[in-house]
């Protein structure tokens, strides 16, 4: 994989890594990125959650409404309560960085 330590692979680099790993097109595998992309979203969506044993879970949490500040007046400002998509990593994943 190109990425080496304290770098960063984006979208593009990420579909040749998977084109080149199983040994299909580019855009089958951009395809491939982008389904399974989509079906994330759409399970987190209907507040499901997508586990993918060896690598994590992705599931929703509920953030509660706070009074946060306006960084340029300092005045108080009330934050709505929001889904926020949430990543747990599994162990596998855990142990190969550990």
């Amino acid at each position: 994989m190109k990425c080496i330590q304290g770098t960063e692979l984006n979208k593009t680099e990420l579909i040749e890594h998977i084109a080149t790993q199983a040994d299909i097109s580019k855009a089958a595998a951009g395809r491939a990125l982008e389904a399974l992309i989509g079906g994330v979203k759409a399970t987190l969506k209907k507040n499901g959650s997508v586990s993918i044993v060896g690598f994590g879970t992705f599931a929703v949490s509920k953030r509660a409404s706070r009074t946060g500040r306006n960084p340029r007046t300092g005045t108080a400002i009330k934050i709505k309560a929001a889904k926020v998509p949430k990543f747990r990593p599994g162990k596998a994943l855990k142990d190969h960085l550990n």
